[in-house]
Order: structure tokens, then sequence, then C-alpha cells
């Protein structure tokens, strides 16, 4: 068994005794509820901090074979989730609160007590709206920053100080690859993934709804790792 290998067992056997807990014990996930219920927002930002920053981690492992780089910065990464949870948070109580009333100014009746209903096609369509209201809006905007955000991580090889000094937004902004942004990150991942993901969780109870996104940065992470190994590309 090659030494790549091994890690992988062992990293996956980690994650399994870190999440197993939260399944299989009703004390456990009873105390989750509870405290996600309560503390929402600092929920949000932990979630985010641990999930999306493993799905990073794991995107590592995919574009270099390693876990572990010299200047990958897992805690600056981390914080900088966090916080991008809290807005993900805020982006969710405001699309899943706002597009219902508004499909209700334009004609569509019972939009918003259709959400807090069982599963049927009208609440399948209203959660498909928010889902992509949500993500032609807000996603844009969010992944670019997590981009200015680690590319100033990057810049600073990873240093936690990287969160005291100033971001260089124009310089990292004008040296961005747009191509693969607008070609793979916004016109292939939005459309084909991020919202039909999303639409499923708006179908979920509020209290879920942050912590299937966090487990869907997981698979952000992948999808960044494969839009850095895209060659530079024209809009």
């Amino acid at each position: 068994m090659s030494r790549k290998l091994t890690i992988d067992i062992i990293f996956c056997m980690s994650l399994a005794v870190f999440f197993a807990p939260f399944f299989l014990s009703a004390t456990v996930f009873g105390w989750y509820e509870g405290f996600n219920l309560n503390h929402p927002m600092f929920m949000s930002f932990l979630k985010f901090a641990v999930l999306a920053t493993l799905g990073e981690v794991i995107g590592l492992r995919i574009k270099t074979g390693r876990y572990t780089a010299d200047g990958f910065g897992i805690l600056p990464r981390a914080i900088i989730w966090g916080l991008l949870g809290l807005t993900i948070k805020m982006a969710f109580v405001i699309f899943a609160s706002g597009v219902p009333v508004f499909l209700e100014k334009i004609g569509v009746e019972g939009a918003l007590a259709v959400m807090s209903q069982s599963f049927t096609a009208e609440k399948l369509l209203v959660a498909f709206c928010i889902s992509a209201a949500m993500n032609l809006i807000y996603a844009p905007v969010m992944m670019t920053l997590h981009r200015i955000t680690d590319t100033h991580i990057i810049m600073n090889n990873g240093s936690l100080t990287c969160l005291l000094k100033p971001v260089a937004f124009g310089k990292i902004m004008k040296e961005m690859d747009w191509g693969v942004q607008w070609n793979f990150v916004f016109k292939k991942t939005i459309p084909f993934f991020w919202i039909p993901a999303h639409t499923i969780t708006f179908l979920m109870a509020p209290e879920y709804r942050v912590l299937f996104a966090a487990l869907l940065g997981i698979v952000l992470g992948v999808l960044l790792a494969i839009a850095g190994n895209k060659k530079p590309s024209a809009g």
C-alpha cells in the first residue's frame, strides 16, 4: 500500500469518526439542534470554517497530491470561510424571505405559505426561484470575494497576520483569470450545480439549510481545485 493511499484512508477514517456521533447519537444530534437554534450565527461561522476549509484541503489534495502545503494558510482560510459563512447565512435569510414576497407581488399566489408546507410542485418552483435569485445575485460576488481573499492569503505565505493587512483588491482583481472565473466558476458551476443544489437546500427546514450549504462547501473546494487546474482562457 502506498504512503499516499495510507494517508487518504487515515484522513477518511478521521472524518468518519468526527461526524459519526452526529448521525448515530440522538443526544449529540439533539445538542447540535438546540445549539444551532439558539446560536445560528455562531454555528454558521463554525460550520463554514470547518467544512468549507475541509473542502479546500481536499481540493489541495486533488491539485497537489498533498493535504498540506507551505503557504496554504489553513487557519486564515478557516477564519475567512467563517466570515463568508455569516454572509451566506444572511443571504439565505434575505432571499428565502424576500423572493416569495416578490413572487406574490408579481401574481404567484401562496408563494409564502407553500414554503411551510409539505413537498409539492409549487414548493419546488418557489425553492428554485429562491435558489436562482440567490445564486445569480449574491453568489458571483461571494465567489469573487473568496478568490480575492484566497489570493491575499497566498501572497502572504499563509500567515495568520495576513488578516491584519490591507487587501490589494485592485491588484488582485486586475491579475485574476476572469476567463476561468466566468467560463467555469460562473457559467458552469452556478447553473448546473449551485442552483439545483440550493433548490434542494430551500426545500429543507430552515435550521438544516446552512448545515447542508456548509456540506456543499466541501464540493466547492473540489470545484475550486478544478478551476485552479484549468488553463487561462479568454471570456
